[in-house]
């Protein structure tokens, strides 16, 4: 995988058209698909609402977001409406985040988020454009990366450089399972697994996550069972190998990030 740019590739004098440019071509030439492994994802026509690059191999969409800095807790994305009507049809497309270096006319980071880790909790709602903007009332929304646990942020090239194919594939495949159930079952199954990579010890107890049940029972206010479901969840990310099952009460994370 080449990480450069081509310069002389842009027809624009602008930074920003160039670089737009740049990045898009360079996704188009170099972009495996993270799904499948096929070697090149392939380019919409321009303006399409959803996504913005396909894999013609096994279908599946990708929007692609890029930009010089680093990307911090949250990403800004387009109309809150649009978007809840999208993750309520599960129709989203998955999120490829590039970062370049201008000067160096390269990629410094490119990672995808998996279209399932897309639940409600992390899409914030922001403030209605003031009376005196061209778009007076639009309501955008931010999408919360900090929400999104590790094993959602799937890394091609960290750091500047490439990760090894064979592990991006393995990684994806390995949270594939959440696809199969329903948002509530997602959200609860991600929160959990965010819960885990908070404790920060690759082997922890049931009393480690039973302290996060305030947290949990800040986003689920109805469930009055929390300590339960947090067990539940956990036979869940056991059965599909994302965890393993020590002794009485101790977990081990099988996949460290």
């Amino acid at each position: 995988m080449k990480l450069g740019f081509e310069e002389e590739q842009t027809p624009y004098d602008g930074p920003t058209q160039s670089a737009r440019f740049w990045t898009e071509s360079w996704v188009r030439s170099q972009v495996y698909c993270p799904n499948c492994g096929r070697a090149n994802v392939s380019k919409y026509e321009n303006n399409r609402p959803v996504a913005d690059f396909f894999c013609s191999s096994c279908k599946e969409d990708y929007e692609l977001k890029s930009q010089k800095n680093a990307f911090g807790v949250k990403v800004v994305d387009g109309a809150f409406r649009t978007m809840s009507e999208r993750l309520a049809a599960n129709n989203n497309p998955n999120l490829m985040l590039l970062n370049y270096d201008l000067k160096k006319l390269s990629v410094t980071n490119f990672f995808v988020v998996p279209k399932h880790f897309f639940i409600q909790q992390i899409i914030e709602k922001r403030k209605p454009l003031a009376a005196t903007a061209r778009r007076a009332g639009w309501v955008g929304c931010n999408i919360l990366l900090e929400r999104v646990p590790e094993m959602g942020k799937i890394f091609l090239v960290k750091s500047g450089t490439p990760l090894p194919r064979d592990a991006v594939l393995e990684k994806w495949q390995k949270t594939l399972f959440l696809r199969d159930k329903g948002a509530e079952a997602r959200g609860w199954l991600i929160e959990v697994m965010n819960c885990v990579e908070l404790i920060g010890k690759a082997e922890f107890e049931l009393a480690d996550i039973y302290d996060f049940e305030q947290r949990l029972s800040g986003i689920y206010p109805n469930n009055r069972h929390v300590k339960e479901k947090i067990r539940q969840q956990l036979q869940v990310l056991r059965d599909q190998g994302f965890l393993d099952f020590v002794s009485r009460g101790r977990y081990r994370l099988r996949y460290v990030s």
